[in-house]
């Protein structure tokens, strides 16, 4: 499944694009997720935690930097972990793009994922609406952390990325999927433009 998710940090692109660079650092910004061990060679192992309603499960896994494109502000992770207690994996393809916006740099995050076992009974659009508010949380994270470096300040001041709730994650995606229904069935159509 290809989710696709947009955000701003109102910090200089070289800024971002070095921050991004570190990933235990990058991680630290994912709410539940810890890069642990450095494997060498832009290697990591380290775990991620969610909970989705009442399913909590624990992945211990590793990631990987598999591209840096330095000119086009491009780089790509491939993660991949399994749950501690055997009931699902999940392999995940990171592509995150950098650029300008003014004195801000946007950031495009596509990721290819793919889930099964428990994580997987859960449908496409439930999944989008966690992902978008863990990449929420994420870049409020991004943003504080990086203004903690740019300001001298230990970046673990502003702390790490707390435990991904499951009842905080999923009354958002509850509501995000309420008003998606909302819309289809009661705002008026309105067809596509060529």
């Amino acid at each position: 499944m290809l989710i696709t998710n947009t955000f701003e940090v109102s910090q200089p692109l070289q800024r971002v694009w070095e921050f991004f660079g570190n990933i235990p650092q990058v991680a630290a910004c994912l709410p539940g997720a810890a890069m642990t061990d450095d494997l060498g060679n832009d290697t990591y192992g380290g775990h991620v935690g969610i909970r989705m309603g009442p399913v909590k499960m624990q992945f211990a896994g590793k990631a990987a930097i598999t591209e840096r494109d330095e000119a086009a502000h491009r780089i790509v992770i491939d993660a991949s972990g399994a749950d501690e207690k055997g009931r699902g994996q999940a392999a995940m393809l990171v592509t995150a793009r950098l650029s300008a916006a003014g004195g801000a740099t946007k950031v495009v995050v596509e990721q290819d994922l793919q889930l099964s076992g428990a994580a997987a009974q859960y449908g496409r659009g439930m999944i989008n609406d966690v992902n978008a508010v863990l990449l929420r949380d994420f870049s409020v994270n991004v943003q504080n952390r990086i203004t903690a470096i740019a300001e001298g300040r230990d970046p673990d001041s502003v702390g790490t990325a707390a435990a991904a709730s499951g009842l905080a994650i999923g009354l958002q995606a509850v509501r995000m999927a309420l008003l998606r229904v909302f819309r289809r069935f009661f705002l008026p159509y309105r067809p596509a433009t060529s």
